[in-house]
């Protein structure tokens, strides 16, 4: 795998976003992660920050 996983095991989901307050996937995400490609790992990886932005949003 060329492209870790962010995963900090702390698997809690936010219920408004859908996101994982520890890696910032969804469920989905996380239970493909594996299988996806390299490409779409980076993708995922690429939007960290705007996830976070997402999160941070929708706790307020």
């Amino acid at each position: 795998m060329a492209v870790e996983s962010p995963c900090i095991s702390i698997c809690k989901f936010d219920e408004k976003t859908g996101l994982c307050i520890g890696c910032l996937r969804t469920k989905e995400e996380c239970r493909q992660w594996k299988k996806m490609k390299d490409k779409h790992r980076a993708r995922v990886i690429d939007e960290r920050p705007w996830r976070k932005a997402k999160l941070k949003k929708h706790k307020k």
